[in-house]
């Protein structure tokens, strides 16, 4: 390592790689073991690209910086070197000359780029939200507020009307004016702020769990995975509870008869939901072996109003969102052709006394 005192080196978030001339790494620390998901022993000693394929879009820069001493930086790498969780990563990348180290070569800076983009992505996406809830809660006032008037328009009209065939189309003026209405109210969301307090959070998972076993299929296989060290999250039970159970019917209804869901807990530590780095979040996961989310509604999975299902009324996830965004969390998602993961994020906070509550 030369000068770079090795504890500090082992000791860094940032992955560090030293390559020789040809390119051969000769070193790596923890973290670029973590980012690159393999080990000391599988790459030392082999060449940078063909050990980690992914990275080979940077030969050609790696070798114009061992012939001229250039140093060059890429930001956002679309590397997508695969981790072991069958996730990928985005990378920074600054690669300098290792003179100063004492030893020819150069110097390989890795830095997760992912957190950065899943800030600035969860952002864009809470301002959106933001906006187009105060549009449909607009909309809804506006279509709720006649409603009552033709309900009511209705019921006169089939007092007066002699025949029972007539009548007929009065009630069925009144049934589609209180559909409509339900309607309205559920995109006004709940009208109440959230009542947070202690709670185990295992109990709502388990709750949600019996719920969606009697609704759905006997052949659809529902599974739990809990982490029993987690613990109590302050939040509101019962909209918590509406949140999960949105988002556990919508993975019954993408499931054929053959379906699987995994209902799952665990705590994530230094975890940033928004513009706020929490100590330990509680995270809640609802995975499904469907077909996944399609393409065209991804980035606007949770918007109003919109809905890849025949009969949807696109309300499920947004209410889901705005539930859970008003517990001060955050519901997450990766999705790909056999597998769906929504993610449930709670900050645990710490009491005074530095316990969590």
């Amino acid at each position: 390592m030369g000068s770079l005192p090795p504890k500090l080196a082992e000791n860094l978030s940032t992955g560090l790689l030293l390559l020789d001339n040809d390119l051969k790494i000769g070193y790596l620390n923890p973290a670029a073991e973590q980012l690159l998901g393999a080990s000391r022993q599988r790459l030392d000693g082999r060449i940078i690209d063909e050990a980690v394929p992914s990275l080979s879009p940077l030969r050609p820069f790696l070798r114009r910086a061992v012939a001229t001493g250039e140093a060059f930086h890429r930001r956002e790498l679309t590397l997508e070197i695969p981790i072991p969780a069958g996730e990928t990563t985005v990378l920074d990348c600054t690669v300098s000359q290792t003179g100063d180290l004492g030893t020819p070569g150069l110097l390989m800076e890795l830095i997760d780029a992912s957190r950065r983009l899943r800030i600035s992505r969860e952002n864009a996406l809470l301002s959106q939200l933001d906006v187009s809830r105060s549009i449909v809660r607009q909309l809804a006032h506006e279509i709720r507020n006649p409603l009552g008037g033709i309900r009511g328009a209705a019921q006169l009209l089939g007092r007066q009307l002699p025949e029972e065939s007539l009548r007929e189309y009065t009630r069925v003026i009144i049934r589609e004016a209180d559909r409509l209405a339900a309607l309205a109210t559920n995109m006004l969301g709940p009208g109440n702020p959230p009542v947070r307090e202690s709670t185990n959070i295992h109990e709502i998972v388990e709750h949600v769990y019996r719920l969606i076993r009697a609704e759905g299929s006997e052949t659809i296989r529902i599974e739990r995975d809990y982490d029993p060290s987690l613990p109590n999250v302050r939040l509101d039970r019962g909209q918590v509870i509406q949140a999960m159970l949105n988002l556990a019917r919508n993975a019954l209804q993408v499931l054929d008869q053959e379906g699987r869901i995994v209902l799952r807990t665990r705590a994530l530590t230094h975890y940033t939901i928004g513009t706020r780095q929490h100590r330990l979040v509680a995270c809640v996961e609802i995975e499904d072996n469907g077909p996944g989310v399609p393409e065209e509604l991804r980035d606007t999975l949770f918007y109003p109003l919109i809905t890849g299902r025949a009969g949807g009324t696109g309300l499920g996830l947004a209410l889901a969102q705005d539930l859970v965004t008003r517990q001060g969390g955050l519901i997450e998602y990766v999705t790909a052709a056999g597998r769906t993961v929504f993610q449930m994020l709670f900050p645990i906070e710490e009491t005074d006394d530095g316990t969590t509550a």
